[in-house]
């Protein structure tokens, strides 16, 4: 996942006997997420079973557990991430532009970079990685959808078109850039979404 890290102090220097440091707190669940987010990354990856992360680690499947209750609380942790960032996104442009077409696809273009920088993600909105996992995972992604089209809508009302225009443009660029995820998806993450990018949200908007 492309996040910045916290900052640390550095460490003093280490003793002579060469005794195993344990993880900080809060280390090996990142690390889970982290390895998690990578293993969704390879092209064609199958269904990731827990034993299977647990070995690509090196711990126990207990281990993981010790960290998070189940598998599908491990993606609920990577819906929050794509949100958290979606939205931390969203108002850098809804702070620093004014509200209109532009903005828009200012937002669209961001959410889309930030797909290009994190593939494993992809497939996590796209439903891939959550088949045969808990029905909530799904309802939260397509409620993190809802949320991206209101702000295109409102984004768009403010462009003085009316209210059943920006609902329709907001719509109509929602699902040409959840198309440009898709493609990256199953084009083994060649095409980019960014391919094409200026061109066609000026058709769209």
């Amino acid at each position: 996942m492309s996040e910045p890290e916290d900052s640390e102090s550095a460490q003093d220097a280490a003793p002579s006997s060469p005794a195993r440091k344990r993880p900080r707190p809060g280390e090996r669940r990142l690390q889970i997420l982290q390895t998690l987010a990578n293993m969704l990354e390879r092209p064609g990856a199958e269904r990731i079973t827990t034993a299977a992360l647990a070995a690509r680690i090196g711990v126990s499947e207990a281990a993981l557990y010790r960290h998070f209750a189940s598998k599908a609380q491990m993606f609920e942790a990577l819906i929050d991430f794509v949100e958290q960032s979606a939205f931390g996104l969203i108002r850098q442009v809804t702070d620093r532009e004014p509200p209109g077409s532009a903005q828009a696809a200012r937002i669209a273009a961001l959410l889309l970079q930030f797909f290009e920088k994190n593939p494993g993600m992809c497939r996590v909105v796209l439903g891939d990685a959550l088949l045969l996992e808990h029905e909530r995972l799904q309802e939260r992604v397509n409620l993190l959808f809802d949320k991206i089209e209101a702000q295109l809508r409102q984004s768009l009302r403010a462009a003085e078109v009316p209210a059943s225009m920006a609902q329709l443009q907001a719509a109509q660029l929602l699902v040409w850039m959840q198309g440009c995820v898709l493609r990256y998806a199953r084009s083994g993450f060649r095409r980019l979404p960014t391919e094409d990018l200026q061109p066609s949200l000026a058709r769209l908007l």
